[in-house]
């Protein structure tokens, strides 16, 4: 199993340089932008700095040139405290690397006119440009109320890419087909499906990839069960129960995050059925509950902290584009997945 590689706590910043050079930490900012209004001895000095300290400016750091941008806002709302998590930690990060700084707010409401008023608050407040990760990614009522205001937004996870916005995502098909491709390869023919949040763009895509696999298979539908379920720990509770109530039970179930495959483990454990001798249980996201349930998830990895730093990134660029009054076009960043295979899925059991 290869170890995606993450930013250590001990990786050097724009502060550690500035310090270790003696000068602001707009200084050396100017000094990687290459600006000209920089004594040339500080510059040999800061440069000289960088070198020393093995100092590598990622690149919306280079975006926010000499104070761009100061405030970006995240709206949140997820059921699931561990996507949510990594995000944070992963925008808050590249937020302290920019140097700009991160306005946090939950939305925790459906109700469409409360979502509007979130959005309408953030917009008329200090932030500059904002970020959405999902589900709020895909919420018209913030996405029409942000575009009325005029507020740049990147959407996080949104399965279509709309004219002059800006999104991050990974292939959801892909990943799903080749998770499903993965049980059919160690033998299953009889397979469980829990479908994420119905509202959820990313949720379709991933039974899609599901379906295709299974179709490609020559898998008829009578060996297939799907169940609704709603990306929490609850609804994959029930929706496990209700695939191991039916006769000729699934040998595999394939939930559309960590949090709801944790529960299928959860809930085999309590019928005495040995994951994955009697069930095979993988999952998709590769967050914390994939590795604190026992036995360890195989699962999807998607890169949720990474996608949070890649949409700061995307929207400080359009941030610099805004202020020279012009209009940004699309852009979509499409980053890779990983299939993690781990304990919970093996060959299915003899009949």
């Amino acid at each position: 199993m290869n170890k995606v590689s993450r930013r250590g706590r001990g990786s050097v910043t724009i502060e550690d340089v500035a310090r270790a050079a003696g000068v602001s930490a707009m200084t050396v900012s100017r000094v990687v932008n290459k600006e000209r209004n920089v004594r040339e001895e500080t510059r040999q000095n800061v440069l000289e700095t960088i070198g020393r300290m093995n100092y590598s400016p990622n690149t919306a750091a280079r975006s926010l040139a000499a104070g761009d941008a100061t405030h970006i806002g995240l709206l949140y709302s997820n059921p699931s405290a561990a996507y949510l998590s990594q995000f944070l930690v992963g925008a808050l990060e590249a937020a302290r690397e920019a140097g700009c700084h991160l306005v946090i707010e939950a939305c925790e409401s459906e109700n469409e006119s409360e979502q509007c008023e979130v959005a309408r608050r953030f917009a008329n407040a200090d932030a500059e440009g904002v970020i959405l990760p999902p589900p709020l990614s895909e919420s018209v009522p913030i996405l029409t109320e942000l575009a009325l205001s005029d507020t740049p937004v990147v959407t996080v996870a949104m399965g279509k890419l709309y004219p002059n916005a800006l999104n991050v995502r990974i292939d959801d098909f892909a990943a799903a087909k080749q998770m499903t491709e993965y049980l059919i390869g160690l033998g299953h023919s009889r397979l469980g499906f829990i479908k994420g949040h119905p509202a959820q763009i990313a949720s379709a895509e991933r039974e899609r990839g599901f379906m295709a696999a299974v179709t490609d298979a020559g898998i008829g539908k009578e060996n297939i069960s799907i169940e609704q379920g709603y990306f929490t720990y609850r609804s994959g509770l029930e929706a496990a129960e209700r695939l191991l109530d039916q006769p000729g039970r699934p040998t595999a179930i394939f939930a559309s995050n960590d949090d709801m495959a944790a529960a299928v483990v959860g809930v085999a454990h309590r019928r005495s059925l040995d994951v994955p001798k009697d069930l095979s249980v993988v999952g998709f996201d590769d967050t914390a509950p994939a590795t604190t349930v026992w036995p360890e998830l195989t699962t999807i990895r998607q890169p949720v902290s990474a996608m949070a730093a890649k949409a700061l990134e995307l929207l400080l660029g359009e941030l610099k584009i805004h202020r020279r009054g012009r209009t940004g076009t699309s852009q979509e960043a499409i980053l890779d997945h990983e299939l993690v295979i781990r304990e919970s899925a093996g060959p299915p059991p003899a009949d």
